[in-house]
């Protein structure tokens, strides 16, 4: 029976955070072997804001190497850039092209992120969740890892297959296949470090907000000890008064392997002092053998070259098929 196919990926932006790989690269790494995964480092995606150039291939190396180091098993997965496979970017015009412009500004993410950025607010942002259905129906996905909220994006995906379908299609020979999100809600949401209400996030102005993957333990402690918490001695889960404390006892179960139940009777006459030391052992402990596969596979550069070679000659074959069937469909004419 042929496995289900998945595709996911991450920009370039900067180091991984907890709140990556808690929420949705260790879920990957775990279910990895029921599928035929495709995860690829998302660069077009990353010029989407302002970005750095003199650090954007560096920053793509090192989310590759970070794939690896977290457990991506290449004998169940393909890892590749994005900008590698051309595919990506012919594809996605072609999709703006039916695409109705009002479906883009409906989009959730685009108004915040619009809002954010005020006059440098570019076209490729809005165009975001076109180029990100691009990805995901080149390679036939049918499932695609995603938090609550990138779940709008993949209801998009879905409409541009319906649209594209009834439009260009045949009666029961559809042109593209319709995707579903695959909603992992362990450890889905991680908080920032310094408002337990807003996701951990990368594009956080402070690097006190979150705990990267490849911070040194000094660091980690430094974060862990200055981190966001309330007056209230004993610690306990899902209180809607107390967000930091919640999100600190989900990060340390996580962390160590710990079951919730275990760890709120741990914890529940603990004051900060106490369950800090824990946290900041648990996190350095936890990242300890990802930093060294890291450092192992970035001091041996033509292995990950290698790996992205052949990820890319594997994805570009899938996803030149999937383009010339939609070329075909819209009526181009196609090279013999």
């Amino acid at each position: 029976m042929t496995k289900q196919r998945v595709l996911s990926g991450v920009q370039p932006t900067g180091n991984l955070h907890l709140g990556n790989y808690l929420g949705a690269i260790r879920n990957w790494v775990a279910g990895q072997s029921q599928y035929d995964n495709f995860f690829c480092v998302v660069d077009l995606h990353a010029i989407t804001v302002p970005h750095n150039p003199a650090t954007l291939a560096a920053d793509t190396y090192t989310i590759a190497a970070l794939y690896l180091a977290c457990g991506i098993d290449l004998q169940y997965s393909t890892i590749f850039v994005q900008s590698h496979v051309s595919a990506h970017s012919e594809l996605a015009w072609l999709l703006n092209c039916i695409t109705p412009l009002n479906w883009l500004q409906d989009m959730i993410q685009f108004k915040e992120k619009a809002l954010k950025q005020g006059q440098n607010v570019s076209a490729g942002l809005l165009d975001y969740p076109v180029l990100m259905a691009a990805d995901i129906l080149l390679y036939d996905a049918d499932k695609v890892p995603v938090g609550e909220d990138q779940k709008q994006h993949i209801e998009l995906t879905r409409d541009i297959v319906d649209r594209l379908n009834h439009q260009f299609g045949k009666p029961n020979q559809p042109v593209l296949k319709s995707p579903a999100p695959l909603i992992l809600a362990e450890g889905a949401r991680v908080m920032s470090l310094t408002d337990g209400t807003k996701k951990m996030s990368k594009s956080d102005p402070s690097d006190m907000s979150r705990i990267n993957l490849l911070d040194p333990p000094d660091l980690i402690q430094t974060k862990i000890k200055k981190c966001k918490t309330d007056p209230v001695r004993g610690l306990v889960f899902d209180d809607p008064e107390r967000p930091e404390c919640n999100n600190l006892l989900t990060l340390y179960t996580l962390l160590s392997g710990k079951s919730k139940q275990d760890v709120a009777i741990e914890c529940v006459e603990m004051g900060w002092g106490q369950f800090k030391p824990l946290l900041m052992d648990a996190a350095i402990a936890h990242l300890k053998p990802i930093q060294d596969k890291y450092q192992s596979i970035m001091d041996d550069k033509g292995y990950l070259e290698s790996v992205l070679r052949d990820g890319r000659e594997k994805a570009e074959d899938i996803a030149n098929q999937t383009l010339r069937r939609v070329k075909g469909a819209l009526g181009y004419s196609l090279p013999l």
